[in-house]
């Protein structure tokens, strides 16, 4: 690292000589040209005074009791903050040996005596210039090698500095015979938190995100980078790395067994987990962290970080907000995902999507008042595709921005079809992904289809997830009353299985809670029975509308009906229809003809 020391406006000599008299003259000489003098009588008392003082140049003669002149010009040399400095050694040899011994002690410049005061002050100040262009570009030089191996953002080693270092270590590892990990960490939904509340706090989030990582990993996890030179354990610094964007790595050497890296992963997973205070915001931001293992899962950094960034998506697949060890299976899986990606890429463009509509019916009537929305999938090969198989691929490659758009536009030319048969009296409900929320110009996104499509507002009802809303609730609240403001409804799907603030769930301006079908399927616990109560009351205190998804037997509806649910949604009163069967389900009355028993309780 480059001296942080620079030239003063009155320079700092350093004066070291046993005989005073040579001392004085010095003295009036560099003070004549305005500088600060500092005087020693001795070797050891010149390095003293070295450290205390750090003067910008050292005057120093070679006869010296104590210590040599020479002896503290070596020792000035191996110090720090003595490795640039000018040093202007003073003797009264003037053979070659003795002149080329004082340049390998480490001499800037050699002068012999009697030493010409009239010139001194103008060498000294020679010597300051020099040395003053010379520490500049050891810092100019020090600045591009930061940059190219640092991240300037976190300040942690950037790609270029990590696959250096991860090779390093692994061929550490190998002589040693030797176990290693690496953790591939990326950050759970951080393009939509980063739009969400803008790029300067985002930048931010990452240099907190960078914070934690460092201080919860401790130097007993052995995070060990190496020097070029040695394998001295005493030379180990703890480090992690940031790829770039939301790409973090850690590398744990000499690791005993799979224990430790848990015990490290499930840190980072807590620490990473919590809440990070922004001004304003509080986002959370959880990691889905993928590991691979030396030399089990790969002997050279290529494959390593290949099978520990297909872990981390693996980890994504399962949830997100968790860690997962590689293992072959993985790679099958990751190639039929990268198949499903292009595959469902043809399919938007090609037409092998379709629209089912699955009625949701109003218990104090018995008729079907709206329609739920669900893509289907009709591989050619494969035959229909599950839509928990294709929705995640396409929610992972952000291709479920362009499959929303194509659902809202196909839901739109089907209203209009039954429209011209006259049945336009109720209202289709269509899933909004996350990322799909998340995109600042959602409010124009909507107003564009409403104005191309020519479909009434009133005719449509927005689903998004009760996560989706509650990240940056503040912002989301606006955003989701400038679509209110459109005409439509809104609705929180999966209700129940995120964590709503009762605080921000009586400000949202929404119509519907929909009851999570897992609650549904839970009904005959009394857990499952008290979540369910709990939602229908507090659904009645904000006077929103509640739906119950997942219907399946007749005992969940007739408990839903006698809880006076206002919507029931399943299996049990109907599949998801093709579109041109809809008509059909809309003359029918599921009050007489499914659940007579819904009668009775209605009109009771």
């Amino acid at each position: 690292m480059p001296p942080q020391h620079e030239t003063q406006l009155s320079p700092k000599i350093l004066v070291s000589d046993d005989d005073l008299n040579v001392r004085l003259l010095t003295r009036q000489c560099l003070e004549a040209e305005g500088m600060t003098v500092v005087e020693a009588a001795s070797g050891p008392e010149t390095l003293d005074i070295f450290v205390r003082e750090r003067p910008d140049l050292v005057f120093l003669d070679v006869e010296m009791p104590g210590m040599s002149g020479l002896e503290v010009c070596r020792r000035i040399r191996q110090m720090p903050q003595g490795e640039s400095i000018p040093i202007m050694i003073v003797t009264g040899s003037d053979d070659r040996q003795s002149i080329d011994q004082g340049f390998d002690a480490g001499a800037t410049q050699y002068k012999t005596k009697p030493v010409n005061w009239s010139l001194l002050g103008r060498d000294v100040q020679y010597m300051l210039r020099a040395s003053h262009a010379f520490n500049s570009l050891k810092r100019q030089e020090y600045r591009l090698r930061y940059l190219a191996f640092y991240d300037p953002l976190t300040s942690l080693p950037n790609r270029r500095s990590f696959n250096e270092q991860l090779n390093r270590i692994l061929k550490r590892s190998q002589r040693h015979d030797s176990s290693a990990a690496l953790l591939f960490i990326d950050l759970d939904h951080f393009k939509r938190i980063n739009d969400s509340i803008g790029h300067g706090r985002g930048d931010r989030l990452l240099v907190e995100i960078a914070k934690r990582l460092t201080n919860e990993l401790r130097e007993d996890d052995a995070i060990n980078y190496f020097s070029d030179h040695s394998d001295n354990d005493a030379e180990r610094n703890t480090e992690i790395a940031r790829l770039g964007g939301d790409e973090f790595t850690v590398v744990l050497s000499d690791i005993d067994d799979t224990t430790a890296v848990e015990s490290v992963a499930r840190r980072i997973l807590n620490s990473l987990s919590q809440p990070i205070p922004l001004q304003s915001h509080n986002p959370v931001v959880t990691p889905s962290i993928g590991i691979a293992l030396y030399p089990q899962d790969g002997t050279d950094p290529d494959t390593l970080v290949r099978n520990a960034d297909t872990a981390m998506y693996a980890a994504k697949a399962d949830g997100r907000a968790c860690y997962r060890f590689y293992n072959e299976e993985m790679n099958a899986r990751a190639v039929e995902q990268l198949k499903m990606e292009e595959e469902l890429r043809h399919a938007l463009h090609f037409n092998e999507l379709e629209l089912r509509y699955q009625p949701q019916i109003d218990t104090r009537t018995g008729k079907v008042v709206s329609m739920e929305a669900l893509v289907r999938w009709k591989h050619p090969e494969r035959g229909m595709v599950p839509p928990n198989e294709f929705i995640p691929v396409a929610e992972r490659t952000g291709l479920i921005i362009e499959l929303g758009e194509w659902v809202m536009a196909e839901a739109a030319k089907h209203c209009i079809y039954w429209d011209s048969l006259g049945l336009s009296d109720f209202r289709v409900s269509v899933n909004i992904s996350p990322l799909q929320f998340n995109q600042p110009n959602i409010t124009e996104v909507v107003r564009d289809f409403l104005d191309r499509s020519g479909l009434p507002p009133e005719r449509l009802e927005l689903e998004l997830t009760e996560s989706a809303i509650m990240t940056d609730a503040e912002i989301n609240i606006e955003k989701l009353r400038q679509l209110k403001a459109l005409g439509l409804a809104l609705a929180v799907d999966d209700f129940g299985t995120g964590y709503s603030s009762l605080s921000y769930l009586k400000r949202f301006p929404i119509n519907t809670l929909k009851i999570d079908q897992s609650f549904i399927a839970d009904l005959s616990s009394p857990d499952g029975a008290a979540i369910i109560d709990a939602i229908i009351a507090l659904s009645r205190t904000l006077s929103l509308r509640v739906i119950a998804e997942g219907i399946e037997t007749a005992e969940q509806m007739r408990y839903m009906v006698d809880k006076q649910c206002d919507l029931l949604q399943g299996y049990y009163f109907a599949r998801p229809l093709y579109p041109e069967d809809v008509p059909n389900m809309l003359k029918e009355d599921f009050l007489d003809y499914f659940a007579p028993s819904i009668g009775s309780l209605t009109r009771a």
